[in-house]
């Protein structure tokens, strides 16, 4: 049976159950049509304490242009719009909408293909002057945000209403005014159109408010224009079907999701208000998401930085993604006598080489992350001497990280909550996470420790909630509170998630490290697992099996064939944008580092990146510093992680690197890694 669920950002979440699974699953990273929930359900916030944690700001919040009342809206699509000094460039795909004097500016991005990039950056095309002098974000719901344009007074000029997946730009006006335009509207076959960028637009809604001269609208209060870029290959009648759609706005949107045994869905339902409501309106259909139920995709198509997107009418865009087990073990019970001595004695030398764990929360977690591993191992193994010893070590260092009171007396290994932000941050800082940057990876490695050895021990299960939970909540809330928002980082529309808190680029905000996303997401499921919510893990397997399809979809496994990508010149993008997606990474230009950095931790969950052997293999090609036969190709950043990388490859492509793996230098297994896992990854897989 499925299990269905509906959210709002901002009312909540609820869960049923239905006997209407998702449908059959399509090509890895991509969706197939799938029936959705009808229902709307709204349900509790996650049942935490953030009072149980010193109350504490580890660094001051930018400026916001937000409303009184909103969770600061951090690790969001939209995030630039709000902190900062000035409100930067956002991404809702299609479009790129950027806040200019006076006004806002918007248009769809040209995209411009190098070797190492595929940019599509803001270039204002349409831009609309009513005198504005500052904005501030009112409102803000699943994927549409709502703006409104203050006069130096601070009282509101309008509203624009931005909406991820829509290539409808609307202003509401508040006031009687004059609305400059900076391209001028004519009409053309009984529309209002104009060329901006190489391309049309039309707008609807002004056809008695527009100046004789086609550059400026007399709106009065309460009246409403919205723009739209006709499509590329538009058939006939498309445009009059897009301009009907178009009329009717996006009044909010909503989510729901699905889990079943072989597939998960998405389903976002955009709301229409006025006289026609749940009529549907203009939607894009994103790579990922494959054929998407209740969604007409006929209408032509865009070309953005994320591939080719299908232009639909629908009122509801649902989608699966293929179903990703959650994995806190690898199995080599199976593997024969010769191999499990040979397992056995790296384990032991392993253990008895472990240094003291960092105190940060992203070294500090991975550290957790992979004594959890090696406990896994010498317990498969039957190593009491190793097990006994390292199982009470990881307890009590669990434990004193989920101490409540740790940053009473200590500045490291604990956490505070920032009541300011609303949001839990640990006390040693590490790559900005006291900026809200990166949670997600940080607190998926103390979450998947916590749920592999709390498995099976309530008592440290129970011990460890309290604030294990908190992390959870911080990262993925089910639902809104005034504690915490609702899916902090998670993009339900794009399928993956955001890393940066305040988002500070022109380029919108970004993520690099998707396979730690895909991580986080398993280590939530594991925990929810071990401390008996039955509710959080419905929604782990989820947002797990979502960013996995998303991972490999723009990541790892991206169409190559897609002419909107023509002349990318590489198998990876290594760090996807909001307006772009680099062949890069914030830390190293190496080429393994480029492929390393969307694998790591290959955790037991990590065969999610397999499907595809000789994809596997061209992206290895393009990583290494020679041939994929050459023991000493391998010796590059992140070896360890591309040898586990190449199993999923086939049974001979691992046995293959289980022979470099024996002799890989010892500065050449990753920090969140050991030999011993290493060694058993490839020796189950070549066993297969």
């Amino acid at each position: 049976m499925a299990v269905l669920a509906t959210a709002t950002l901002v009312a909540g979440c609820g869960l049923f159950e239905s006997d209407a699974a998702p449908g059959p699953t399509g090509a890895p990273g991509a969706g197939s049509s799938v029936g959705h929930p009808a229902a709307d359900l709204t349900g509790a916030a996650p049942d935490v304490d953030p009072s149980i944690l010193p109350q504490e700001s580890v660094a001051p919040m930018p400026a916001a242009r937000l409303a009184d009342g909103l969770v600061p809206p951090t690790n969001r699509w939209f995030s630039g719009l709000v902190f900062g000094d000035e409100p930067l460039p956002v991404f809702p795909v299609p479009l790129a909408f950027g806040v200019t004097d006076g006004g806002f500016a918007f248009g769809l991005p040209d995209v411009e293909i190098t070797e190492q990039s595929i940019l599509g950056p803001f270039v204002p095309q349409v831009g609309v002057d009513v005198g504005a002098a500052t904005v501030v974000v009112t409102a803000y719901d699943t994927t549409s945000v709502t703006l409104d344009l203050l006069d130096g007074g601070g009282t509101a000029l309008g509203t624009v209403t931005l909406v991820e997946g829509s290539p409808v730009l609307r202003y509401t006006a508040a006031t009687d005014q004059s609305a400059a335009l900076a391209v001028a509207f004519d009409a053309v076959d009984g529309l209002l159109a104009a060329e901006a960028g190489g391309r049309e637009y039309v707008l609807v809604g002004a056809e008695d408010a527009l100046s004789d001269d086609g550059r400026s609208l007399d709106l009065s209060a309460g009246d409403s224009v919205a723009w739209f870029p006709v499509p590329d290959d538009a058939p006939d009648g498309a445009v009059a079907t897009l301009a009907e759609a178009a009329a009717h706005p996006v009044t909010g949107t909503t989510l729901a999701y699905g889990v079943a045994d072989d597939a998960v869905t998405t389903a976002i339902t955009y709301e229409t208000g006025g006289d026609a409501p749940g009529s549907g309106t203009v939607v894009v259909r994103l790579p990922h998401q494959g054929e998407s139920d209740g969604a007409t995709c006929d209408l032509g198509t865009y070309a953005t930085v994320r591939g080719t997107v299908d232009v639909c009418t629908a009122s509801t865009l649902a989608w699966t993604s293929p179903a990703v087990e959650p994995a806190g073990a690898l199995d080599v019970t199976g593997l024969g006598e010769e191999e499990k001595t040979e397992l056995a004695d790296q384990v032991r030398a392993d253990a008895s080489a472990l240094e003291p764990r960092p105190s940060d929360t992203y070294f500090g977690g991975k550290a957790l992350a992979r004594d959890a591993n090696l406990l896994s191992l010498a317990e498969q193994l039957g190593l009491d001497d190793v097990a006994t010893p390292l199982r009470e070590d990881l307890a009590a260092a669990l434990r004193e990280w989920a101490g409540p009171a740790g940053c009473e007396e200590s500045d490291a290994r604990c956490f505070v909550y920032d009541p300011e932000v609303r949001s839990v941050v640990g006390r040693t800082p590490s790559f900005g996470s006291d900026e809200l940057n990166d949670h997600h990876f940080h607190y998926g490695y103390f979450l998947y420790a916590a749920g592999a050895v709390a498995a099976g021990d309530p008592a440290l299960a129970a011990d460890l909630a309290p604030v294990l939970d908190l992390l959870a909540a911080d990262v993925a809330a089910g639902a809104s509170s005034g504690d915490f928002p609702a899916l902090r980082v998670f993009d339900a529309y794009a399928g993956h998630s955001w890393a940066s808190g305040y988002a500070p680029f022109a380029d919108g905000n970004n993520q690099e490290s998707a396979s730690e996303a895909v991580s986080a997401w398993n280590g939530l499921a594991l925990w929810a697992q071990a401390s008996g919510d039955a509710t959080l893990e419905t929604q782990a397997r989820w947002l797990l099996s979502a960013e996995a399809a998303s991972a490999r979809a723009y990541w790892t496994d991206f169409d190559r064939d897609d002419p909107a990508l023509d002349g990318f010149g590489h198998t990876v993008t290594s760090l996807v944008w909001g307006g772009k997606r680099d062949w890069a990474t914030w830390f190293s230009a190496e080429p393994s580092a480029m492929l390393g950095i969307l694998v790591l931790p290959m955790q037991p969950v990590a065969g999610y990146l397999a499907g595809d052997p000789e994809r596997v293999r061209a992206n290895l090609d393009e990583a290494l510093g020679g041939p994929r036969d050459d023991p000493a190709s391998w010796d590059v950043m992140f070896g360890d992680q591309l040898l586990m990388y190449a199993a999923l490859a086939g049974p001979d492509d691992a046995a293959a690197a289980l022979d470099v793996a024996r002799a890989l230098p010892d500065e050449r297994v990753d920090d969140g890694n050991t030999r011993s896992y290493l060694l058993a990854w490839l020796l189950v897989h070549a066993t297969a």
